[in-house]
């Protein structure tokens, strides 16, 4: 952790919407002026996407298990590298993985290449003079054997609806952008389970603060919903881990007054309608991030 150079991340499974997240943090970011130096968790991947169906159908046949969630398929150790940098100079590399034909032709116009979607860029120095560094993807807290990100990151927020939205909003994104079918999206996570287990979920009790969605209509199966709920058909719950609210001088009763209809559930949880979680996150994070910057200033 450092003080002069901060490091904050966003961690969640695909599908549960870290997007959203990354969204209230770049109105933070405009808003206070922060200039900051962004790497995306799918640029930590250890292959590419044809070299990974290779992989995939390699584990299958050997009946292992093998998902973009787990180790393997992960350089966990230059993720901590990289957040070892930070902290320490505030430098460091990132590259970018293309996910589509438009993120490809925008990278290869600004790198002069040819790469093709599923592919990587290569490795490049972060700019310099950045105010922090702003981690978004799925091991933002992840922790082995022999690597430990969680405890390089100033603040951790997790993202994590219930399973069966989870796996629903993953369903209708799957197939409505990426064409798969829903056999092969529930083949996906039942592949990705054990994974899922043990790699995803242990970094929600690393977190500082998790936003857990919660829908309030009947999602029971969720592989015959047609619908994702909507933000009002839900609640968010927003858990501080025991301390958190002293560390980052969070007041509950001002958020209470803020935040309508919203209600404490237990001395370290809020809620709120599903509707206001954007809101809810820009006035929690707000005084946290422009807190870290203060703090930057005193040090440098």
């Amino acid at each position: 952790m450092s003080k002069q150079h901060p490091i904050v991340a966003v961690t969640g499974s695909s599908g549960a919407g870290t997007s959203t997240v990354k969204r209230a943090f770049e109105h933070i970011f405009r808003r206070e002026g922060i200039n900051p130096a962004v790497i995306e968790g799918d640029s930590y991947h250890r292959f590419d996407r044809m070299t990974m169906k290779v992989k995939m159908a390699e584990a299958t046949a050997a009946n292992r298990t093998f998902s973009h969630f787990g180790p393997e398929a992960n350089i966990f150790k230059k993720l901590e590298e990289t957040f070892l940098s930070y902290g320490d100079t505030g430098m460091g590399e990132r590259r970018y993985y293309l996910h589509s034909p438009e993120e490809a032709s925008e990278q290869n116009q600004r790198l002069g290449t040819s790469l093709n979607p599923g592919e990587f860029t290569p490795w490049e120095p972060f700019p310099a003079n950045t105010d922090l560094l702003f981690y978004e993807g799925l091991h933002g807290g992840v922790k082995g054997d022999d690597y430990d990100v969680a405890r390089l990151v100033d603040l951790l927020i997790g993202v994590v609806p219930i399973v069966n939205l989870e796996w629903i909003q993953k369903i209708h994104r799957d197939n409505a952008e990426r064409g798969y079918s829903a056999r092969t999206i529930v083949e996906t996570i039942l592949r990705r389970m054990p994974d899922y287990i043990n790699h995803i979920c242990p970094q929600f009790s690393e977190t500082h603060i998790n936003f857990q969605r919660v829908p309030t209509v009947d999602t029971s199966n969720p592989f015959i919903r047609r619908d994702i709920p909507t933000p009002d058909e839900s609640f968010v719950i927003i858990h501080f881990r025991r301390g958190v609210k002293a560390q980052f001088a969070i007041e509950p009763t001002y958020l209470l007054q803020m935040i309508p209809d919203s209600f404490m559930s237990s001395p370290t949880s809020l809620v709120v309608n599903g509707g206001k979680m954007g809101f809810a996150m820009e006035l929690i994070l707000t005084p946290i991030i422009h807190r870290m910057i203060e703090e930057k200033k005193t040090v440098a």
